[in-house]
C-alpha cells in the first residue's frame, strides 16, 4: 500500500472532524431526494473469442453474460439508494426493454420511479459495451453501441415532467439535476427543478442554464469549456479558484466544487473562499466510470444533513475514492465509507 502524506494542515482538520463525518454517514438513511436526470440504462456484454470470422475481419464472441446497471443520471440516483436515502427518480425512456430493465433495477432498489415518464417516439438512452477475452487472457472492451435520439422530448414530455417536480419539491429535502446533455433537462424542467431551495447540478455543459443553483460539482474538462479558457492539469490551484469563482460569478451559485481527479477537488465559495481536498486513494485507480455521480450523491446527503460545505466535500471525496477502485459503474454504503474513513486516518497517523 503506498504512503500517504497531506498537508499537516488539512490532516489536522480531517482528524478532527471524524467523528463529525462518522455521525452523519450514520444518518444518511434519513434524507429525501429528488434526482432529475437523463436516464441511462448501461450494459456489459461478455464473451470469450473463438476466431476470425470469414464474413468480416472481425471477431466473433461466444457469449458468457450480460450485465445491466444504472448509467448516465440514473447512477446518480442508484448511488443516493445505495447510501440509503429515500430517493424519487424522475426523467424520460423510452417504450423498450431498456426501459423497463432500468425500471426493474429502481424498483429493486427501493427507488421511486413515478416520475418516470415515457417516451414512444426516443429510445432509453442505452449504452452497450461488448467486451471478450481469450482463453487465461483478460477481458478487454472492443466496441461500444449506443441507442440514443438527437430529438428532444415533446413540448407535452416536458411540461409533465416540470408539473411532476413542482408537486413533489416539498416532500423532498433537495433537488438534484444529472444532466448529461440527453435532452431530459429542459428550460420548463430546470425552472421547476431550482424552485427547490437545495439544488445541486452535475451538468456536462451549458451550466448557466442552472442560474442560482446552489453547488454546482462540474471535473475539471467541464468547468474548462464553462469558463472558456485552460484550467491546466488541476495542480495550479490559483487558477483553479479564479475558474470558480469566475464560474459562481457566470451561475449565481453559492458553491462550485471542481473534481479535479487524481489532484482531488476544490471547493469555492461565493465569498471568494477556497478548500482544496486532496485525493484519498490509498491503491492505483481502475476506473473512473460514474466516480462524479458518487461524489454528487454523497455530497447531496452531506448537505441536507447540515453539514457545512466542507465536510460535505469531504464525505464525496471519500466516497469516490472507493468506487475508483472497482471495475465498471459501482456504488459504495455508509459502511465502507466509515471503514474507508477509519483506514485513512490510520495511515496517517491520526487514528
Amino acid at each position: 500500500m503506498p504512503s500517504m502524506t497531506f498537508d499537516p494542515t488539512f490532516t489536522a482538520k480531517l482528524a478532527a472532524a471524524a467523528d463529525r463525518l462518522t455521525y452523519l454517514l450514520d444518518q444518511f438513511h434519513q434524507p429525501r431526494v429528488l434526482v432529475i436526470g437523463d436516464l441511462c440504462l448501461d450494459e456489459f456484454l461478455t464473451g470469450q473469442v473463438e476466431r476470425l470470422s470469414r464474413e468480416a475481419p472481425v471477431l466473433i464472441i461466444r457469449h458468457e453474460h450480460t450485465r445491466q446497471v444504472a448509467g448516465g443520471g440514473a447512477n446518480a440516483v442508484y448511488n443516493l439508494a445505495k447510501l440509503g436515502a429515500q430517493v424519487k427518480a424522475a426523467g424520460i425512456v423510452g417504450k423498450d426493454e431498456q426501459g423497463k430493465a432500468l425500471r426493474h433495477i429502481f424498483e429493486t432498489a427501493g427507488i421511486n420511479t413515478e416520475g418516470m415518464l415515457l417516451d414512444g417516439d426516443r429510445p432509453t438512452v442505452t449504452k452497450t459495451r461488448i467486451s471478450g477475452h481469450a482463453r487465461q487472457s483478460v477481458t478487454q472492451q472492443i466496441v461500444r453501441v449506443d441507442r440514443k435520439s438527437d430529438e428532444l422530448p415533446s413540448q407535452v414530455l416536458q411540461e409533465q415532467l416540470a408539473d411532476y417536480i413542482q408537486q413533489n419539491l416539498s416532500q423532498v429535502d433537495a433537488v438534484v439535476c444529472s444532466d448529461y446533455g440527453d435532452g431530459t433537462l429542459s428550460a420548463p424542467v430546470i425552472a421547476a427543478a431550482l424552485s427547490h431551495p437545495l439544488s445541486v447540478v452535475d451538468a456536462q455543459k451549458q451550466l448557466q442554464r442552472y442560474q442560482g443553483a446552489t453547488i454546482f460539482t462540474p471535473n475539471l474538462p467541464e468547468a474548462e469549456q464553462a469558463v472558456g479558457y485552460p484550467l491546466g492539469d488541476g495542480t495550479d490551484l490559483a487558477l483553479i479558484c479564479q475558474g470558480g469563482k469566475d464560474l459562481i460569478q457566470a451561475t449565481q451559485a453559492q458553491q462550485i466544487l471542481i473534481t479535479r481527479g487524481g489532484e482531488g477537488m476544490s471547493l469555492i465559495h461565493c465569498d471568494g473562499s477556497a478548500h482544496h481536498i486532496p485525493a484519498f486513494n490509498r491503491t492505483d485507480v481502475f476506473d473512473v466510470t460514474g466516480a462524479g455521480d458518487t461524489v454528487v450523491a454523497a455530497l447531496t446527503l452531506g448537505l441536507i444533513l447540515g453539514a457545512s460545505p466542507w465536510e460535505a466535500a469531504v464525505l464525496g471525496n471519500l466516497a469516490a475514492s472507493i468506487v475508483v477502485r472497482q471495475f465498471g459503474t459501482s456504488t459504495t454504503s455508509p459502511t465502507e465509507m466509515k471503514a474507508a474513513l477509519h483506514l485513512l486516518l490510520e495511515e496517517l497517523g491520526e487514528a
